[in-house]
């Protein structure tokens, strides 16, 4: 069996590279808050944009077996298109997510599904005396399994995504979309996908551990929502890479099975992108 491309591209990620600008400043830190600025006027820039991890994972609680424990892994990049400010102090960025659910458990370890989230969107980020404080970014994407037939999985959303860093160490965020349902299979996507998310990720001091909550409301009047829980510590101390651990609970998790109620833990190795991440 041939190895995925993007399998192949997350494990050359996997290489020791420095930290950099993920350390978040400390309050006196005026160097790396202007190099913010450098890093977002410079350009054009490719990077991660959300995290980059390689997990296996199982049903929680319950009895691990072959068919109920597989490998998820996600590869998320961002480049940005323009070489100069545009009006309003934005910028315009090219956004690719890939989500993954492999059956290595399984014979012949078939990949169960494989979600694809490109998107073009504005970004503004912002600064108060000097300090970067957080960011708002308007992003039309779409999402797709790519298959054909009763399996095709489809819709399209026009986002409004924010995040704020109320202290060097806690980040709070939220996004709200506009849905368009375009995929046949799925016209009930948000009862299970949700209409909005939001979430706080927490870390100690040095960034050497991170805790992030995301709740992702379903569609509803009552308080229906998939939670996501997740814990990273860094490995080694001039690594860019993270013991991850996520726990997911709710519908959603991938478009396939969009409609069906996961519970389920995971372990593995995640790739942060620079300042903090993206959800």
């Amino acid at each position: 069996m041939r190895m995925p491309l993007f399998l192949i591209a997350f494990i050359m990620l996997l290489a020791p590279i420095p930290v950099f600008a993920q350390i978040l400043p400390a309050p006196n830190d005026e160097e790396f808050e202007d190099s913010i600025k450098k890093d977002m006027s410079l350009g054009p820039y490719f990077g991660l944009y959300k995290d980059n991890y390689f997990s296996v994972g199982t049903v929680f609680p319950g009895k691990p077996t072959r068919t109920n424990s597989d490998v998820k892994f996600q590869v998320s990049i961002s480049q940005r298109l323009t070489n100069n400010v545009l009006p309003w102090g934005t910028f315009l960025f090219l956004f690719y997510t890939q989500k993954t659910f492999w059956n290595v458990f399984e014979n012949s370890m078939p990949m169960r599904d494989m979600n694809f989230n490109p998107g073009i969107g504005l970004t503004k980020p912002f600064f108060i005396k000097g300090r970067y404080s957080g960011k708002l970014s308007l992003i039309v994407e779409h999402e797709s399994n790519g298959r054909d037939g009763d399996a095709s999985r489809s819709w399209n959303k026009i986002s409004l995504a924010g995040s704020v860093l109320v202290t060097p160490w806690l980040m709070v965020h939220g996004k709200f979309w506009y849905p368009i349902v375009d995929g046949m299979n799925n016209k009930d996507i948000l009862r299970y996908s949700g209409i909005y998310q939001m979430g706080c990720e927490v870390s100690a001091h040095d960034r050497r551990y991170i805790w992030a909550l995301t709740y992702i409301k379903r569609q509803g009047w009552n308080l229906n929502a998939n939670i996501s829980l997740e814990f990273s510590m860094r490995l080694f101390k001039q690594d860019n890479q993270y013991l991850f651990f996520q726990f997911y609970n709710g519908y959603g998790e991938n478009m396939l099975d969009y409609s069906q109620f996961h519970s389920r833990l995971r372990v593995g190795i995640s790739i942060k992108p620079r300042f903090f991440s993206e959800f």
